[in-house]
């Protein structure tokens, strides 16, 4: 029998690189809130792959990017720590977005990239660069590109996918695999996420409050799962709250008549029922809290360092 062998692979990237849906893909499960919106992944989420006799550990750190509030600077605090003790780091690239950053129509994509790069080289990190979204850029403008980021000389590989189709993942995989140290298993082979079933729920209501509102409700919303019942028939009864930091929040996610809560909650409690496999009794309220976002609590719950 092969022996065992792991790796933590740190996955490190510019808001909406594409960073949840590799992880996701190369686990071949959702452990990952994805949304179009930046920014929706806020903690540490772990990820657990198998390939062969090989476990990777894949922690999919919040997006780095230029913070300014306290909230922020946790978050991306958190996505630096994350490569301590690393075996790997996958640099995800938004190919589409960093060419249209060349052209002037998305200059964030280019500067977060230019500054993760050169913090991974200041402290001397060799790194996997993975270019997202290679489907949606023309060809010449994609190998431009790729130059301009392996001239700096910092990564060992570099692989082009399409984390949302999956075109490219498995040889990210493959690699990942190969160059894993020998070392057990730290999780069961069957299970896929090292995260409480609580903040997984919390995420998936999170994630449906997301893709529900669009453009009308910016990142200031956090989702607690304040209690879990377990029920006799096996089913489990949750109460969930919505915290927004202003009124018209407030309005907004509940809906007129309350339909736009009822249609977050219906869309919530059955990916629910999908990733715990059984019935859920899902509750949900919204409340107003200027001041969430500056609460010790939250930043304990999400894993996060209040003072960063």
């Amino acid at each position: 029998m092969a022996e065992q062998r792991c790796a933590v692979v740190a996955v490190l990237g510019a808001p909406n690189a594409g960073k949840s849906t590799l992880v996701n893909t190369l686990v071949g499960s959702k452990v990952a809130a994805v949304t179009q919106k930046v920014q929706t992944t806020r903690a540490l989420v772990r990820g657990i792959a198998m390939r062969d006799e090989v476990q990777l550990i894949l922690i999919d750190t919040p997006g780095v990017f230029t913070p300014k509030r306290r909230l922020d600077r946790a978050m991306v605090s958190a996505a630096w720590s994350a490569l301590e003790g690393a075996d790997a780091i996958v640099h995800v690239v938004d190919a589409a977005a960093h060419v249209s950053g060349e052209r002037g129509a998305d200059a964030h994509a280019v500067s977060d990239t230019a500054a993760i790069a050169g913090k991974l080289k200041q402290m001397e990190l060799a790194s996997i660069l993975v270019l997202n979204k290679v489907d949606a850029v023309p060809r010449p403008a994609l190998l431009e590109v790729t130059t301009k980021l392996v001239e700096e000389g910092l990564y060992t590989d570099v692989f082009m996918i399409a984390a949302r189709k999956g075109d490219g993942v498995e040889d990210v995989k493959r690699t990942l695999a190969e160059r894993a140290p020998e070392g057990p298993w730290l999780f069961p082979e069957d299970q896929t996420m090292d995260a409480p079933a609580r903040v997984l729920a919390a995420e998936i209501t999170r994630e449906k409050a997301f893709l529900r509102l669009h453009e009308e409700l910016p990142y200031e919303l956090i989702v607690e799962t304040e209690t879990w019942e377990e029920r006799k028939d096996g089913s489990a009864k949750i109460d969930q709250t919505i915290f927004v930091a202003r009124e018209s929040q407030r309005k907004i996610a509940i809906g007129a008549k309350g339909q736009t809560i009822k249609v977050i909650g219906e869309l919530a409690r059955k990916e629910m029922e999908e990733a715990f496999g059984r019935r859920i009794h899902l509750f949900l309220h919204v409340k107003l809290d200027e001041n969430w976002t500056e609460h010790r609590g939250v930043f304990k719950r999400l894993g996060l360092d209040y003072e960063a």
